[in-house]
């Protein structure tokens, strides 16, 4: 549960109270754990504070602003609201590894099985069935990709074939199909 869930209003630019809404000692904690920064005045600190708070209120209006684009505008801002602030406006895009936008597993459940069937119809390895009614099982091993079927009608008269063929794939060469 938040701890306070007021709204901070907006600073005025004629305003200078020299005060933050941000707590100071947890800004300079937050300084203090950069490895990079020895030591930290607490004017410059106070001015980290502000820059911010300014950030934040940016933000938080380019978020509400994407909230009102949404089709069922709404009062309290959500997740995909940043994430599309973050993705509409180029000033924000730093943000776009730190605030992804989500997708449905739905979504990426159907990339992927039309990834899949690209791939198969690439390489020219649609499902067929066997001699025997099930279908082949691809094995995927790295960069290669080896048809581990087993032996059909055809491919059974010759088992020099077959011999060369095992010790071809054992050899490590890159053989998608047997002849």
């Amino acid at each position: 549960m938040p701890y306070n869930t007021t709204a901070i209003p907006p600073r005025k630019e004629a305003e200078a109270t020299g005060q933050t809404q941000l707590p100071l000692s947890r800004v300079k904690k937050i300084i203090g754990t950069d490895p990079d920064i020895a030591i930290c005045s607490n004017n410059a600190a106070f001015v980290i504070t502000l820059a911010a708070e300014m950030f934040v209120q940016h933000l938080a209006s380019a978020a509400h602003d994407a909230t009102k684009l949404d089709s069922k505008p709404r009062k309290n801002i959500q997740y995909k609201d940043i994430a599309n602030a973050v993705a509409a406006n180029d000033n924000l895009e730093f943000l776009e590894d730190v605030v992804p936008k989500t997708h449905t597993y739905k979504s990426i459940r159907q990339k992927a099985q039309e990834t899949r069937a690209k791939l198969n119809s690439e390489l020219g390895l649609e499902d067929k069935p066997l001699s025997n009614g099930k279908k082949q099982k691809l094995q995927v091993n790295g960069a290669r990709v080896m048809n581990v079927s087993r032996a059909t009608d055809e491919q059974s008269e010759d088992a020099n074939a077959q011999l060369e063929w095992e010790a071809s794939q054992a050899a490590g060469e890159d053989v998608l199909m047997r002849d």
